[in-house]
């Protein structure tokens, strides 16, 4: 058995490996051709096991490797018995694996046939075009709450980090959604009370506690959750869009002012423009300079 092991071994050894070397030195234009299959062929196993490893898959996976370590094993032990059990079975092997990774291979063959090839390769849209879409979809969550009156407070973060805040809630790390925004919200759900914030193009946590604005010339009338959104809005550079639950009434804190009951178009220019026009168009060093403005805004405030 050995010597038949080490005798295939040897003439794979010469005419694949070999072979190729001395085509390559014949031929170094081959090395190109050589690169490019290797990186291809690399980056398709790292995204084959990226993807199964997210599924039950990867159990059975893991199940078929230890089937042919067996395999190997029971030839060079020569446990017969056992090495034609384990044979026999790896025999029909690939029709046992087209069974198995059958909702895989279909999902896998349609996103070859549709537009989520980019996303199969890890191609995404661009930030600009992802972050337009998700101020819509906030849109359209903030609009179903105020039909029902449903109480809500998101948070979007800009250039300042609040990554604190986002600590003292609870973890979702979600891509944005209406209907996730929606059912966070809920009342009287675990989540429902507290504040939903968007980091990155992420619903990052929700049930967030803000800091609350005790400025005097704020409106007696004004509840907790507008309060949050103003205070938060001070010392960051955050957009808060708040849902009244008592009128179901829309409202955009902004540099700590609030801009009181808008309308779904302006609410959509309003996330347009500070989140996207304004954010997105200004050079890096424009940015860099607003956020040192109101970091020294922000040690002003705590100093008096």
């Amino acid at each position: 058995m050995k010597d038949t092991f080490y005798e295939t071994f040897s003439n794979f050894w010469e005419i694949n490996v070999v072979g190729y070397i001395q085509n390559l030195q014949a031929n170094p234009l081959r090395l190109i051709s050589l690169i490019i299959d290797l990186t291809i062929v690399i980056f398709l196993m790292y995204k084959f096991i990226k993807m199964i490893k997210s599924s039950r898959v990867w159990q059975l996976v893991k199940g078929i490797a230890l089937l042919i370590v067996l395999t190997l094993v029971s030839g060079w032990l020569h446990l017969d018995i056992l090495h034609y059990l384990l044979t026999s079975i790896m025999t029909y092997g690939v029709i046992v694996m087209i069974v198995i990774f059958q909702p895989e291979l279909r999902r896998g063959l349609e996103q070859l046939g549709s537009n989520k090839l980019t996303k199969f390769f890890g191609i995404d849209k661009d930030i600009i075009t992802k972050t337009k879409e998700d101020m819509y979809k906030i849109v359209i969550a903030t609009e179903e709450l105020s039909k029902s009156k449903t109480g809500g407070l998101i948070v979007i973060e800009r250039d300042i980090k609040i990554s604190d805040i986002a600590e003292s809630g609870v973890e979702i790390n979600a891509d944005v959604s209406p209907q996730l925004l929606v059912n966070l919200f809920v009342p009287n759900t675990p989540l429902h009370d507290g504040a939903v914030i968007i980091s990155n193009n992420r619903i990052t946590a929700a049930a967030c506690i803000l800091p609350l604005a005790n400025d005097k010339e704020i409106a007696k009338e004004l509840g907790t959750r507008h309060r949050a959104a103003i205070g938060i809005s001070k010392e960051t550079d955050s957009i808060a869009v708040v849902i009244s639950e008592e009128t179901g009434k829309v409202s955009v804190a902004k540099d700590g002012t609030l801009i009181a009951d808008v309308d779904e178009e302006t609410l959509k220019k309003l996330l347009i423009k500070n989140i996207i026009t304004n954010r997105y168009s200004n050079e890096k060093g424009v940015k860099k300079e607003r956020i040192k403005q109101l970091k020294n805004k922000i040690k002003k405030q705590e100093e008096n």
